[in-house]
């Protein structure tokens, strides 16, 4: 924390100097040749002002932290419902920073059970799963989201806390819910890669023969759902063994075409880098995480980023990933408007992500294939209320149940 806290009270001086260093420029060049020696008497004085506050802030920032360290109690961040909250909005928001320079705080993927993460180990999985099946349903966050996210407001939805669709998917239709928790702040396709590692374990050591799998996804979550199945070549002849089993996927209000908040950012930051009094706000916006920056336009694997300039002005390639043959793929998204068909609603959307996105209709041949009877619409609910809501829960349910009989469709030769 202190190393972390170092890099930003040092990045911030560095900010304010750009900025006070922009208006400088602006006046001097104004003034002309007459104001040079001002000008260099001006520059050194204020490089070493401000050189000699980055050097202070950051010899502060980490004496405090090893002071911290002599005296702490061994007690993980984790263990606190606040630092667990801190801990997913620092990863989502700087999760590659924070697993470069301090990777005791970046999140891994885990599966977990009441918060504590679990071995992919046969005995620790059964201990955790006492009513253990071989159906599972595997759950994926959103951004700066944990696991514990899909207990959003249930006290108001079920009457009491901790309630989600895993607990009534397991006493409704016995299926067994995998949690799972991940840094939402490293790249999408990153994150698929460690989802692919983590089901291929996850299926050998299951102690009972898995049968089918279900993967649900909110938000970021389906993105990750969906790369994961792409680069464990889900649906042709050299998939990796997990994919045979995943039956059905939901994504719960997923930009598939990206997100217009992330857009619209991108675009703020090439604006701010064309004066030098705004330069400095550009680099800190341009900080976000590149999980956050993957959702510019659902980018999902690796060539679409790699030795990228990632905060270049205009919009780079974009590989079309279609969906996993072999299963089927539902969409729930959710608009503010009441009425999930008027025109307020494609406006609106569920308040970050719009329908279209969530449906990847992009109007020409690269559309994700979802039938129409496998898109369902909300009104009168927001993003967050896709995680934990009776409405969601019931079309979900539904769908499951309906699930054809029989052997999964193979795959195309």
């Amino acid at each position: 924390m202190g190393r972390l806290a170092r890099l930003t009270l040092r990045g911030s001086t560095t900010r304010v100097h750009e900025f006070h260093q922009g208006i400088a420029d602006r006046a001097f060049d104004a003034v002309g040749p007459a104001g040079a020696p001002v000008r260099v008497v001006h520059d050194t004085i204020a490089g070493l002002a401000y050189g000699s506050v980055r050097l202070a802030l950051g010899a502060g920032a980490r004496v405090v932290g090893e002071a911290a360290a002599l005296g702490a109690d061994g007690v993980s961040v984790d263990e606190d419902p606040a630092g667990r909250a801190a801990l997913a909005i620092l990863n989502g928001a700087h999760g590659d920073l924070v697993a470069r320079e301090a990777p005791a705080l970046a999140l891994g993927m885990t599966v977990r059970v009441d918060g504590r993460p679990v071995p992919v180990e046969a005995g620790a999985l059964e201990r955790a799963h006492p009513e253990v099946t071989g159906r599972l349903a595997v759950f994926l966050h959103g951004l700066t989201e944990t696991e514990r996210a899909w207990g959003y407001r249930s006290e108001r939805h079920h009457g009491r806390p901790g309630v989600t669709y895993g607990d009534r998917l397991r006493a409704d239709l016995g299926l067994t819910p995998v949690q799972l928790r991940y840094n939402t702040g490293l790249h999408i396709s990153d994150n698929g890669r460690a989802l692919d590692a983590l089901l291929d374990a996850l299926v050998e050591a299951w102690p009972v023969p898995v049968q089918d799998v279900v993967l649900i996804g909110h938000s970021m979550g389906g993105l990750v759902a969906r790369s994961a199945l792409h680069q464990a070549g889900g649906g042709t002849p050299g998939a990796h063994g997990w994919t045979s089993l995943v039956r059905d996927s939901v994504t719960l209000g997923s930009p598939h075409l990206g997100a217009p908040l992330e857009r619209g950012v991108h675009r703020l930051a090439g604006v701010l880098t064309r004066l030098p009094e705004t330069r400095g706000l550009a680099t800190l916006l341009a900080l976000r995480s590149v999980g956050i920056k993957d959702l510019r336009r659902g980018t999902l694997v690796e060539a679409d980023w790699a030795d990228r300039d990632l905060d270049a002005p205009g919009t780079a390639g974009h590989t079309h990933v279609p969906l996993h043959d072999g299963a089927r793929h539902f969409v729930v998204l959710a608009t503010l408007a009441r009425d999930p068909s008027g025109r307020a609603a494609d406006l609106l959307g569920d308040l970050l992500v719009p329908p279209r996105s969530a449906t990847g209709d992009t109007g020409d041949d690269d559309r994700l294939a979802f039938p129409a009877d496998h898109v369902h619409r909300l009104g009168g609910l927001n993003h967050l209320d896709l995680l934990n809501h009776p409405r969601v829960y019931e079309q979900i349910r539904r769908w499951l149940v309906e699930r054809p009989e029989g052997p999964r469709p193979a795959a195309p030769d």
